[in-house]
């Protein structure tokens, strides 16, 4: 009686799976004749140039090719450090035909109550993320800043460059230089590879970027290292041995978690579920792609892909600060003001 009882429920319990992923097929199925004969906007909120832009062209490239029928679109939108981009990429339409990728420096944005923030970045359809890049501090190569005590040491203003208010260095420099009293003016605006310009002109001394951004431009001997925060590379002091001041090894912190959700790209808020199955299984199979990893290593692209709900849990719990840092971020943009 138990043994024809167990069998009957393993029947079930085989039946159910079965069913369970014959309805996963049918979703995806579903998702995938979406997209097809249509067009996908992929946002890259920076303009072109540069890392985000680089990223988000090959990401856009490789999706297309695992989501079949479909089209996509690279739609630079500069401007208010990433602000223009992530706004209009929250208020489209939640179909998935428009997905794209900004500063994960909008966290620091957020959790200051920036004025110019239309967008939860919790609410956000995340698809994934690209790369674990670690931040650097890096400094002109004709510049006489050697080390992190340089800067602190200097009896002259030290011109830093920032994308604008929403950017993930805006908020960094402004609040390093905050809360251990730099010497460095703050100068915004510069979007792709423009900064690595400004510094071999002169223009400025140096800013805080990803590190993959830089590293040709530091190989090829127009810049230096000065200070990392976080990854496992040791050429490089880490910004964290560097300072001792418990506001500021906050800061440093918060700063360290945001190379460790690298290259984002997400879609609006309300994207039904089995289109945004269907986005997350064709970023996936890009960023698994052998030929896309290829070209991101020739390139010194780093990829360490994560995918749909780990990124918005990484998001979430990005999101989630302690007052004090929620105060240290407020006080870096009204010291901008003063």
């Amino acid at each position: 009686m138990f043994a024809r009882t167990a069998g009957t429920i393993a029947a079930f319990v085989a039946a159910g799976a079965l069913a369970g992923a014959g309805a996963a097929r049918a979703q995806q199925a579903n998702g995938e004749d979406h997209f097809k004969g249509k067009t996908v906007n992929y946002i890259v909120a920076t303009a072109p140039g540069g890392n985000y832009d680089t990223y988000g062209r090959l990401i856009a490239e490789y999706m297309q090719r695992h989501l079949p029928g479909s089209t996509f679109i690279v739609r630079n939108m500069p401007g208010a450090g990433h602000l223009i981009g992530a706004n209009a990429l929250y208020a489209s339409k939640p179909d998935g035909l428009t997905i794209g990728t900004f500063n994960t420096g909008l966290i620091y944005t957020q959790l200051a109550g920036h004025k110019g923030i239309k967008f939860d970045l919790k609410d956000m359809s995340w698809i994934g993320k690209a790369s674990t890049d670690p931040r650097v501090l890096v400094v002109a190569a004709q510049s006489p800043i050697k080390t992190f005590k340089d800067i602190a040491a200097s009896k002259e203003t030290l011109n830093f460059a920032t994308s604008g208010p929403g950017g993930a260095n805006y908020v960094e420099i402004l609040g390093l230089a905050a809360t251990l009293k730099l010497p460095i003016k703050m100068l915004s605006g510069y979007n792709g590879t423009e900064d690595q310009l400004a510094m071999r002109r002169g223009e400025i001394v140096g800013t805080i970027a990803s590190r993959s951004a830089f590293e040709h431009f530091v190989k090829n001997g127009y810049g230096r290292y000065v200070a990392q925060f976080g990854g496992a590379e040791k050429d490089v002091p880490q910004m964290s041995g560097l300072v001792s001041e418990e506001e500021a090894s906050r800061l440093v912190q918060l700063i360290t978690v945001q190379g460790d959700i690298g290259r984002l790209t997400a879609a609006p808020p309300a994207v039904p579920a089995p289109v945004l199955a269907t986005l997350r299984a064709a970023y996936r199979k890009a960023l698994e792609d052998p030929d896309l990893n290829a070209r991101a290593k020739k390139s010194d692209m780093p990829i360490e892909p994560a995918y749909g709900e780990d990124v918005a849990k990484a998001v979430a719990a990005a999101l989630q600060q302690p007052p004090r840092v929620v105060e240290l971020l407020k006080d870096a943009f009204a010291s901008e003001k003063k």
